[in-house]
């Protein structure tokens, strides 16, 4: 049978807002920043996580459940991941593991968080890469995962990754996924800037009353120019999954797919013209193009970005690459 962990990030990990849970409220309970109150280390797990041990034990599993508030605490979770020692002394992951983790996430930042340090643990420095890492990648197939979500499914466009991909929300259909499911073994985009993305990225500026601000970069996704750095940009999105494939109205990703090996970019631009009357019209033009790798380098300044809903700021190159079937989850 096996060890599960339940693993639930801490307050400050990558939650927009700056939560592990709805609100800014550290696993459902109380805010830690309350006025008046002492500080609160709300170990208490969320329900959702009670729930799932509890049907992990049923089935014969032996469950820890751990809250991880520094990434040297996740570290110390993704350890029992770990294969036998190497002649190499490479970090690799076990494929025959009798260890299975699950991440009760709030977010997808938080998941992100979670695979960003499993790719720091086992991806090989460049100069010590080994025979058995296939070609086309610099991490092996890292342990698949099971997805407990900590909120409920978000309505409208804007989904979270979970609903993506079709993934149980119910805790006891998430102990079901990871004890006698199948792993679906999905695209990972690294990043320049050390980073990965599971779902995508969307990069542009508004200004008070919401309307987008003009700004220029140099989009490129492999030998493809989106744009030189001279056209004025509203919107670029960088597509694994398709939780930013639309803006408002707008369809920017066609068909983003997150285990075809590619990344989908595209880049929405206002363009100017006029009637035959001589009225000037504006249209929005959308450039799309797929490739393995795509490389946007800002012309004004620092770009506003959201990647796997974590906000940023872009002011020098960034590329991102597309590492196929790095990672994967469990799945019924």
């Amino acid at each position: 049978m096996y060890d599960v962990v339940l693993l639930t990030l801490g307050s400050e990990r990558d939650a927009p807002g700056g939560g592990c849970g709805s609100g800014g409220a550290c696993c459902g309970g109380a805010d830690e920043t309350a006025p008046g109150k002492p500080e609160e280390r709300c170990e208490t797990p969320r329900v959702p996580v009670l729930a799932c041990a509890d049907a992990l034990t049923a089935r014969g599993a032996r469950v820890e459940t751990v809250t991880a508030r520094s990434d040297a605490e996740i570290d110390e979770v993704l350890a029992r991941l770990d294969g036998p020692p190497r002649s190499d002394g490479l970090s690799w992951p076990d494929p025959d593991s009798k260890t299975r983790l699950v991440i009760a996430t709030a977010s997808d930042g938080q998941l992100r968080a979670v695979v960003r340090r499993l790719v720091r643990r086992y991806a090989p420095p460049p100069s010590r890469r080994p025979a058995d890492l296939s070609a086309g990648r610099t991490v092996p197939d890292l342990p698949a995962v099971g997805v407990l979500p900590l909120d409920p499914a978000r309505g409208g466009t804007q989904r979270d990754l979970v609903a993506q991909l079709g993934l149980p929300r119910d805790p006891a259909a998430v102990a079901a996924a990871v004890l006698d499911g199948t792993a679906r073994r999905l695209d990972l985009l690294r990043n320049d800037g050390g980073s990965v993305t599971l779902d995508g990225a969307l990069l542009g500026a508004a200004d008070d009353a919401g309307r987008p601000l003009h700004w220029r970069a140099r989009v490129e996704v492999d030998d493809v120019v989106l744009s030189d750095g001279e056209d004025p940009l509203m919107a670029c999105a960088v597509g694994n999954a398709g939780g930013y494939a639309r803006l408002d109205d707008v369809v920017l990703l066609a068909d983003p797919d997150p285990a075809d090996g590619r990344v989908e970019v595209a880049v929405a631009v206002p363009v100017v013209t006029r009637s035959a009357l001589g009225r000037k019209r504006v249209r929005l033009e959308i450039r799309r193009a797929r490739g393995r790798a795509v490389a946007v380098v800002p012309r004004d300044g620092k770009v506003p970005f959201l990647d796997d809903g974590v906000e940023g700021e872009l002011s020098r190159k960034r590329s991102w690459w597309t590492e196929a079937g790095a990672w994967a989850v469990w799945t019924g």
